[in-house]
């Protein structure tokens, strides 16, 4: 029996997907609850009333009303380094999305999936100097992996589907999705969201070519001095597992970038130390002395390899992992470049070496110890443990160490002598415990980001590092935390300057403290109890460590603690400006 066309067609239409008419906003937030998100931080204005309507209409999505929108989009930030999952923002037109800025340019130096959701003024006033309105496109086209202005809520799912699937792939980065308001209101037919997303322009490289694997085993195991160097690349491709089995296979020394710390445990003997301007002695020398190098997920930004020149003295075969290829040969020449999935990358390397008759010479490997163990001896991160008069910033960080070593406890920080202290004096031997701003070296980020994992990470310590200069930026948060009961801790290492800027006089400027003096500081602790927390005020090193334990037993409050330590007290060891690696500066007898 034929089958007439009219009933072929009378069948498709029975078996294409049912489509009802929604706004624009409505398919935005089914958009959200598609990729399973939780969480969003943000703060409404009249461009985005249409979306916050549909927000109130759902149940499976908190939104959190932070105090302002740059915190909103270091709390989503946060979220996403903690766990991996891509942090969500939405924030209004205009000056909302200026406010964003500087949490977006955080999130794109340090490669952290996000999307963040901005309004715009309707489609017909683009460009006709509106109320509340920018050119947000343009001002954040330099600060984002990609950017969309939807024009037409017919596009904002599939919009919605490509701006997650580019967050999350390849190299991380935030997307912005620019929302005019008539698109938010606007009604279309809606068949569902798209179950997947096809963009001919975008293709990231996952599998590293297996010739280029295969040469750089070759390097690795004749080399007779070895080192292997990580940065955040590892921790964002969930790569930690396969680092630390190739590490301790091949026996040979590691360090982390101050972004890749805990990819490999810092209490493991293998582990140098942090490398870089405040890296260690072992770390620093093991790095210009070294004859093959493995980089993994790192950049040898400007802070790791300090004067590229001097870098570039010593003869070394470099080898670098990296699934952007534009980082690779930016700042230094490779020898061997491996485009791909880390994670994949070092999954093959490791099953190559198991199949591979090859094995690294144990003679010139214990040299090679020999040495490095040589430069551990200096005890490069000694400090005044004796002082009874003055609170060390050291002490506080190693008390912390000691004290939540065996919990799981995140730590964030702010940006300055605070965050090197944390860096260099608290072990992380864990993933993604370690919350900071390491690319574009934001200050305010610490309590933003403390909120957001906490959110996470409901039954975790948190503990916000900071000093008093970088916690007054962002510290109206300390209403949302309230709000929305994230018991974080905070420690503010108090020493009444702009600590890091300074160090920098006293070493370069011949002690003119330009402005890096804290005068009319508030009281923390009533800021504090006025914000409805806890305050507490230590100034002796005696108390450091019952006020500490005091903090952690009140598990419901947000703590904050304000340690008056030592006001000349240097970040040490340190690479000045322009000098390479390992002309260090170990204390004030080197200044």
């Amino acid at each position: 029996m034929e089958v007439s066309k009219a009933e072929i067609a009378s069948a498709a239409v029975a078996s294409a997907p049912a489509t009802e008419e929604l706004r624009g906003a409505e398919i935005l937030v089914n958009a959200l609850q598609a990729e399973g998100v939780k969480y969003v931080w943000g703060y409404p204005g009249g461009a985005v009333l249409h979306i916050y309507d549909a927000f109130y209409k759902q149940d499976t999505i908190e939104h959190v009303l932070v105090r302002h929108e740059q915190a909103a989009v270091h709390a989503a930030d946060g979220y996403a380094r903690a766990t991996g999952d891509v942090g969500v923002a939405l924030v209004t037109s205009g000056p909302g999305v200026t406010n964003a800025v500087t949490g977006i340019a955080t999130a794109y130096m340090d490669s952290i999936p996000m999307v963040i959701i901005t309004g715009q003024v309707p489609t017909a006033a683009i460009g006709l100097d509106a109320f509340q309105e920018c050119d947000t496109v343009g001002i954040t086209r330099p600060i984002v992996k990609h950017n969309f202005l939807v024009k037409d809520a017919k596009d904002l799912a599939e919009t919605m589907r490509k701006a997650f699937h580019i967050a999350r792939s390849g190299r991380p980065g935030p997307v912005v999705v620019d929302v005019p308001k008539d698109v938010s209101f606007k009604k279309v037919a809606y068949a569902g969201y798209p179950e997947s997303v096809a963009m001919r322009s975008y293709n990231p490289v996952r599998k590293g070519h297996a010739g280029q694997i295969r040469k750089a085993l070759q390097l690795l195991l004749t080399a007779k001095r070895p080192y292997i160097y990580t940065g955040g690349g590892v921790l964002l491709g969930n790569a930690t597992a396969e680092l630390r089995a190739l590490v301790d296979m091949l026996g040979y020394p590691c360090t982390n970038t101050l972004m890749g710390l805990g990819a490999y445990p810092a209490t493991d003997p293998k582990f140098l130390g942090m490398l870089g301007m405040h890296g260690t002695i072992e770390a620093n020398n093991a790095m210009q002395n070294c004859d093959v190098l493995l980089a993994v997920g790192a950049r040898f930004d400007d802070r790791v390899i300090g004067n590229p020149r001097h870098f570039a003295q010593n003869e070394r075969k470099i080898i670098h992992i990296d699934i952007d290829p534009s980082s690779i040969s930016k700042r230094v020449k490779v020898d061997i470049p491996i485009v791909g999935d880390v994670k994949d990358v070092l999954t093959e390397m490791i099953a190559m070496i198991k199949e591979s008759q090859l094995r690294a010479d144990p003679a010139a490997l214990g040299g090679w110890w020999g040495a490095i163990n040589g430069w551990r001896q200096r005890d490069c991160l000694k400090y005044d443990r004796s002082n009874t008069e003055v609170i060390k910033p050291q002490y506080v960080i190693e008390t912390l160490w000691n004290m939540t070593k065996d919990a799981e406890a995140y730590i964030t920080s702010d940006v300055g002598q605070h965050q090197m202290w944390a860096a260099q004096y608290y072990k992380f031997n864990e993933p993604r415990r370690w919350i900071n701003s390491g690319g574009l070296g934001t200050m305010g980020v610490g309590i933003p980001y403390a909120m957001g994992i906490k959110l996470a990470k409901p039954e975790s310590e948190v503990y916000c590092v900071t000093g008093e200069g970088s916690v007054q930026m962002c510290i109206q948060e300390l209403s949302t935390c309230l709000q929305y009961n994230t018991p974080i801790k905070i420690l503010s290492l108090n020493n009444r300057y702009l600590g890091m800027v300074r160090q920098w006089q006293e070493i370069e400027y011949s002690g003119r403290y330009s402005h890096s003096y804290m005068d009319a500081l508030p009281d923390f602790v009533k800021l504090a109890e006025a914000y409805g927390h806890v305050g507490m005020l230590i100034d002796k090193p005696q108390d450091v460590e019952p006020s500490l334990r005091e903090a952690r037993k009140l598990k419901d409050r947000t703590v904050f603690m304000d340690f008056r330590t030592d006001p000349t007290e240097n970040v040490f060891p340190m690479v000045q400006a322009g000098k390479g690696i390992t002309e260090m500066l170990l204390g004030a007898e080197d200044l």
